[in-house]
């Protein structure tokens, strides 16, 4: 048995370095965790911990004592360390002395953890994402990607259809209904991308047998490129948008590299990948972070770009409120949990009919929601209420119970650009997570494209209330 195999066994270590931190010497159990870390012996000490501490010992030419632990790629080593440095004529190293040392077995990551990172990881690489109902009926589609906007388009029109009948799928040669676990991991195929695309299924509800819904994903097994559009988008987009750079070109190309840095850097966050320190996987989480507001970016500038064509224009549809702002709620409802915030919907569904695009209220409703979430306090609450305002007139709001608008934050929050916020701070609310300062822009641009207004105020009893008004069905 090697010495490191002993686990939860007390023993100690000796070692020896020279001046240049190569580790000349050392006891079993040492010289195998210098070997399991990559290192040879004699060598350059390989151990990261240890290293730090015998490099501060010798720049600094004092004896150090600490507790220190490090990973050998299939457990935690632990120890108290103690770092003596010797003089010059001694060969300027030290003596590296580990007491207490264990080894324990790293504790197995939590199943529903791990799944719950692999569903994260799946959300940030999707290109695009679909809520659908018990049935497996198709709720509401959104897609990123320039070759499945011909899907989103008929998928407009399909609300209400079995999700499987807008996809081919390939491998599979049953028909619906299946159960969902049988779909979840296939692959399928759709008009206007030559690219193959992965499926996840994640059902929604505590009961799997039975869930109350599920979010459909769509993942592409290759990068995006231009020539991964098929049909006439590709002959229509030079004659449609020869112009534009962002939405067009970039954004396509930058959002599959973005969303597997994400990926990969929850991997790492997660230790889905193996063993890592605290402070590394905090850093790994802090580049997710990263990702995803630069991902958040992508799509702002893309839809900057749609939004100020001077020949944009929305469709004209009756557009139920209430069954928006539930279904708006629902895609936020994972976030919302999160940070302990209750969603609450109030208003008669069919009351409040709208004239206007469908996919464009749902749009400013998540953003209005998703902003609510962020910069109000954890464990708040924010509501959203539709109701009819006049003859001719419906409307939507959301309220939060954030620091409220002063009147004149009120006439500067909807400007591009602007990211002001609700308090002293640089974010929305106080808060230090300041957006790309177009969301806001944006969804007021979308609301009076469909003869609407989008505006802001404060909340009886704080807070700020956001309201979408649009024309009557």
């Amino acid at each position: 048995m090697n010495a490191l195999d002993r686990s939860d066994t007390l023993v100690s270590a000796y070692g020896l370095t020279d001046a240049h931190d190569r580790l000349l010497s050392a006891d079993a159990p040492l010289a195998e965790l210098q070997e399991r870390c990559g290192g040879d012996l004699p060598g350059t000490l390989a151990v990261p911990e240890l290293l730090a501490l015998v490099q501060q010992a010798r720049r600094m030419g004092l004896k150090i004592a600490r507790a220190f632990s490090a990973f050998d790629g299939d457990a935690e080593i632990s120890g108290f360390a103690r770092i003596h440095p010797l003089p010059h004529h001694e060969g300027g190293g030290c003596e590296v002395q580990v007491e207490n040392w264990q080894r324990r077995p790293q504790p197995q990551a939590n199943a529903r953890e791990v799944a719950e990172t692999i569903d994260a990881i799946d959300r940030a690489t999707a290109e695009v994402s679909a809520r659908l109902d018990s049935g497996q009926c198709l709720q509401v589609l959104s897609a990123r990607a320039a070759d499945a906007a011909a899907l989103q388009a008929v998928a407009q029109s399909a609300v209400g259809v079995v999700w499987t009948e807008l996809v081919e799928l390939t491998g599979i040669s049953h028909h619906q209904p299946l159960h969902w676990r049988l779909l979840d991991g296939a692959s399928c195929r759709f008009d206007g991308s030559d690219r193959h695309w992965r499926v996840r299924l994640i059902p929604l509800g505590r009961d799997l047998q039975s869930p109350a819904g599920f979010e459909l994903l769509l993942i592409a097994d290759e990068p995006f490129t231009c020539s991964s559009i098929t049909g006439p988008a590709v002959a229509e987009a030079p004659d449609t948008a020869p112009t534009r750079l962002v939405g067009t070109a970039l954004t396509p190309v930058l959002r599959q590299p973005v969303a597997r840095i994400i990926a990969n850097a929850e991997t790492i966050r997660a230790r889905l990948a193996g063993p890592l320190r605290d402070e590394y996987s905090e850093y790994a989480g802090t580049i997710a972070s990263a990702g995803q507001h630069l991902a958040a970016m992508l799509d702002d500038l893309a839809d900057l770009e749609v939004v100020e064509t001077p020949d944009f224009a929305t469709a004209k549809e009756p557009v139920d409120l209430a069954d928006a702002a539930v279904r708006a709620a629902g895609i936020l409802g994972v976030r919302a949990q999160n940070r302990e915030t209750m969603l609450v919907v109030e208003g008669e569904h069919g009351a409040a009919i709208a004239v206007a695009e469908f996919r464009r209220v749902l749009q400013i409703l998540i953003n209005l929601i998703g902003n609510a979430i962020a910069y109000s306090p954890a464990a708040s609450t924010v509501t959203i209420t539709a109701l009819v305002i006049s003859e001719g007139r419906v409307a939507v709001t959301v309220a939060d119970e954030g620091a409220g608008v002063t009147p004149e934050q009120a006439e500067r929050i909807f400007d591009k650009g602007e990211r002001l916020g609700r308090g002293s701070d640089s974010g929305l609310n106080g808060t230090k997570e300041a957006g790309s300062g177009l969301g806001l822009y944006i969804s007021r641009r979308l609301a009076r494209a469909m003869d609407g207004e989008l505006s802001v105020k404060s909340a009886k009893g704080g807070g700020a209330l956001f309201r979408l008004e649009l024309p009557r069905g």
